[in-house]
């Protein structure tokens, strides 16, 4: 008798890899967008919000997690 296969494992989405860190609480990180280029028209304090991480929201915290923990 054959002995069964292993299911493959699955490879993490590089790309997700690199854009999402998970927190020690499990919750998913990421950095914001707008903040390359054209800055001259943005507030200062924008500017500085924009530079700071925040949370996935909850609509997308399944599918990041399928990329990452895939």
């Amino acid at each position: 008798m054959r002995k069964p296969k292993a299911k493959l494992k699955l490879k993490t989405k590089r790309g997700a890899a690199k854009r999402f860190k998970l927190t020690a609480t499990g919750k998913i990180k990421r950095h914001q967008a707008f903040n390359r280029h054209i800055l001259t028209k943005k507030a200062p304090g924008r500017k500085r919000a924009l530079g700071k991480a925040v949370m996935v929201s909850d609509a997308d915290v399944e599918q990041v997690k399928r990329m990452l923990l895939a």
